[in-house]
């Protein structure tokens, strides 16, 4: 009779891990992605809230274009401030 068990299992070699630092920032850097994230959902939220109410001329045009531009600037400055945030943090905190 032939001896048809499997072959014993093979573990690959281990490989190393690379250690990631932790992201450092001039603030908490979770803390100002979670601000950064509710502000733009926000300025999305009312740009649509304006947009919708502007195709149901409850309001004007002009107000709809301040809005949304306003809006826009203020989202775009929310995630550039995230980003530099972390870009000029010390690593030491």
């Amino acid at each position: 009779m032939e001896d048809h068990s499997s072959p014993d299992p093979v573990t690959p070699p281990a490989v190393p891990k690379l250690e990631q630092k932790p992201k450092r920032g001039v603030l908490n850097p979770k803390a100002v992605r979670n601000v950064a994230f509710y502000v733009i959902t926000i300025c999305i939220l009312v740009s649509v809230t304006v947009s919708i109410l502007a195709i149901w001329d409850f309001a004007k045009d002009g107000a709809l274009w301040r809005t949304v531009a306003t809006c826009l600037v203020i989202a775009a400055g929310a995630a550039i401030f995230s980003v530099i945030n972390v870009m000029f943090g010390d690593g030491e905190s």
